[in-house]
């Protein structure tokens, strides 16, 4: 019997005798997601550029019980790809789903940013993930179906700021929706989350400038806070999840409706406290960004 201090609203065993491939895996969301997926009784695959976070979050999944196996790669090089999604198979004899987590960006206008740093963010962003997916399809799931869920973010009407990363997830989005229609054929359900404003640990890694910025940002989003790490894995789970077998080629925000923010309607505090806005924290292990609490 797995036990498990990971509090998901869905039931035991959802996933049981399912692998899950989670890139991006060493922190944040890809690691409350892999923490929750365990929970429910997958075997999680965890692929990330450094094996020691990699081997980190793999013992505390074991110390709840959970079985998880590490494969550090870099999503940008092809052969790697390759090679890490047929170690993950060839461990655990099959792969059910996929989440396509693994990503990165860094804040910069459009002037200044490089042709490099543009090619590094669009790789990393939109190629990377692609290849993964490809991998997962090609290697397993043509022949016995799965789940993808791939990883974008609140791009809606732009991303100034973040050009690079505002049009590689866009063309993530796009891909989602040209796989979904591929392969559907073969059994093979592909849907994106898109999350907001999320209190992970990435935002402690942008600079200070961009740290004050994101601070303020809270007193814009339509339910005056951020998201939590869980409440994205959630959005995950349920498109892993049976209960999603009719859907595929959408998208989930995760953003307390900031693309729904107009300037004729300002925030407003709320008025109430409301069981149905409020947090939700399922992940055991997670903490509040350093930078949320600084002034």
């Amino acid at each position: 019997m797995r036990t498990s201090a990971y509090r998901s609203v869905f039931r035991p065993g959802l996933f049981a005798g399912r692998v899950v491939l989670v890139t991006g895996a060493g922190s944040g969301i890809g690691r409350c997601t892999a923490h929750e997926l365990a929970a429910l009784g997958a075997t999680l695959a965890l692929a990330g550029r450094r094996a020691d976070k990699l081997e980190q979050v793999a013992a505390e999944i074991a110390a709840t019980g959970g079985l998880a196996s590490c494969h550090p790669v870099d999503i940008r090089d092809e052969d790697a790809v390759t090679a890490a999604v047929g170690a993950v198979i060839a461990r655990h004899g099959r792969l059910d789903a996929l989440v396509n987590n693994a990503g990165g960006q860094f804040p910069a206008p459009i002037e200044s940013i490089s042709s490099k740093g543009w090619d590094a963010v669009v790789r990393t962003n939109l190629a990377g993930g692609f290849l993964v997916a490809r991998e997962a399809y090609r290697q397993w799931m043509k022949a016995h179906g799965g789940a993808i869920v791939n990883m974008i973010a609140d791009m809606w009407h732009g991303m100034p700021g973040m050009a690079h990363s505002g049009a590689a997830r866009a063309g993530m989005l796009n891909f989602t929706e040209s796989a979904a229609c591929e392969w559907a054929a073969s059994g093979v359900r592909v849907n994106a989350v898109a999350p907001g404003w999320i209190a992970s640990s990435g935002l402690d890694t942008y600079d200070e400038a961009t740290k004050a910025q994101l601070r303020r940002l809270r007193d814009v989003v339509p339910l005056r806070r951020f998201g939590t790490e869980s409440e994205v894995s959630a959005a995950i789970a349920f498109l892993l999840s049976d209960a999603a077998a009719f859907i595929t080629g959408t998208c989930i925000r995760i953003d307390g409706g900031v693309p729904n923010a107009r300037h004729t309607w300002p925030a407003r505090a709320p008025a109430h406290a409301s069981d149905a806005t409020a947090p939700f924290h399922g992940f055991h292990l997670a903490g509040s960004p350093r930078m949320l609490d600084e002034r």
